[in-house]
């Protein structure tokens, strides 16, 4: 009798137990197999965490193109973020590793070609729901970062209804090192930009999966921040991205003139990484790929690689091609802050000036102009990535009320842009265009501080 006087009393609650479990995502079909995700941090998101969108870079596959993705048994449990790209990172004590990195907790890996998603949980498994998709490319000269740093989260994007992907892609000499035997192995006598390859090849996978997510492959904004922005740049020049972009986001990375662009042809950039290589002692390509990655990155010391014009991905500079009318004939937001690592207004306004000239897309520009609380540092390099993202609360800085409010409305513009190619809202409906595009007539320039 007691034992069933105790069940008698327990029994409500145990059935209650199941309606407080959380909901399972549902099972997507992907390249590779089937994925799940995971309860992100905001009400009604889910998160995808460490999808492979390319094989593992490694062994016989170093230094070249990405190959696609090996499929896997079962379920994938998307609730890790991926391995990272080999790189040097930001010396402890540094102003930068102060801001971003100092708590860091990363695993680095030339197994690092993986991407993250966040979209709305009740789109997830509906291609009907057609929402807006963003791919984000991030910095760090093409030597550092990845795709879930500090300031990168999707939920408040997820929120206003796009979805948002953040990606890693190959870095350094691992990433862009060109050299003859190289060149001659794969048959079209050029190497390098692997790590362009890469970002080519998220694209694709992105257009060709986002639909499982709830999205519309044929509406993907493409937006990045510094080396991120110059790879942009390259995404809407390169001939194997064609008609995958309906938008192109450029943060903080010049417009029209030199902003960390390899100008060397071809043979130069062979020639320049035999040097480093053979300064290093590895003669052949079987002790070049024989390597340790850690081996690698130290001879960085020594020299880099960067992107370059090699006649595949990368057929002209994008100076020439959006001088020529054969970039991408898309909607474009682009601007800088107000302290950059460089003056970029006049080549902002140059690449502005000629897409008016040429082109009946608008494009869009702005300054970021808020001096950050907490230091004299300013509207430094970087400094926006806590707002576009709404990741204010996760840094040191005695962000207030209204840097909320600044935060608020930036991610309401770049979510509008994605959405419509307008920052404003809708053009078809009823909307107050404060934020002018940028002609001749009216060269506007949209300043984001606090008011």
């Amino acid at each position: 009798m007691e034992h069933k006087s105790l069940f008698s009393f327990l029994l409500p609650f145990l059935l209650l137990v199941p309606l407080t479990l959380p909901a399972q995502s549902p099972v997507l079909n992907i390249t590779g197999g089937r994925i799940q995700g995971v309860a992100s941090g905001a009400q009604g998101i889910t998160v995808y965490k460490g999808i492979p969108y390319a094989a593992p870079p490694v062994g016989e596959l170093r230094w070249k193109r990405p190959q696609p993705v090996k499929p896997w048994k079962g379920v994938r449990r998307a609730d890790t973020f991926g391995n990272i790209s080999w790189q040097g990172g930001q010396q402890p004590g540094s102003f930068y590793w102060r801001e971003f990195y100092q708590n860091e907790h990363t695993t680095m890996s030339e197994d690092c070609l993986y991407l993250n998603v966040w979209a709305p949980s009740a789109a997830l498994g509906k291609p009907g729901s057609q929402l807006p998709v963003v791919m984000w490319v991030h910095g760090g000269a093409y030597m550092n970062g990845y795709g879930n740093e500090i300031t990168m989260n999707g939920d408040a994007w997820a929120r206003r209804g796009v979805i948002l992907v953040t990606i890693n892609y190959r870095l350094g000499l691992l990433g862009f090192l060109c050299h003859p035997a190289l060149s001659a192995e794969n048959g079209e006598g050029i190497s390098g930009n692997y790590g362009t390859f890469d970002q080519v090849a998220a694209l694709q996978w992105v257009h060709d999966n986002i639909a499982q997510f709830g999205g519309n492959p044929d509406n993907i904004t493409v937006m990045g921040q510094s080396a991120g922005a110059a790879s942009v740049k390259n995404l809407v020049i390169s001939p194997l991205s064609r008609g995958l972009v309906r938008h192109a986001i450029i943060q903080s990375g010049g417009g029209i003139g030199k902003f960390i662009d390899d100008g060397r042809t071809p043979a130069a950039a062979d020639e320049a990484g035999k040097a480093l290589m053979d300064k290093a002692g590895y003669t052949t390509l079987s002790q070049m790929r024989a390597a340790r990655p850690a081996d690698i990155l130290k001879l960085m010391a020594w020299g880099n690689a960067q992107p370059h014009t090699d006649g595949v991905v990368l057929t002209e500079s994008f100076d020439e091609a959006v001088l020529s009318g054969t970039a991408a004939d898309v909607d474009y937001l682009i601007g800088s802050t107000l302290d950059d690592i460089m003056p970029m207004s006049k080549q902002i306004d140059a690449f502005c000036y000629a897409r008016d000239s040429i082109s009946t897309h608008p494009t869009y520009q702005y300054l970021f102009a808020r001096k950050l609380p907490g230091s004299k540092d300013g509207a430094f390099h970087s400094s926006e990535l806590w707002y576009m993202f709404g990741t204010l609360r996760r840094s040191w800085r005695p962000f207030t009320a209204e840097d909320e409010a600044l935060s608020n409305r930036m991610l309401d513009c770049w979510t509008n842009f994605a959405k419509y190619g307008n920052p404003n809202g809708n053009p078809a409906e009823s909307i107050k265009e404060t934020w002018h595009a940028f002609t001749r007539q009216n060269p506007y320039v949209e300043v984001l501080n606090v008011r």
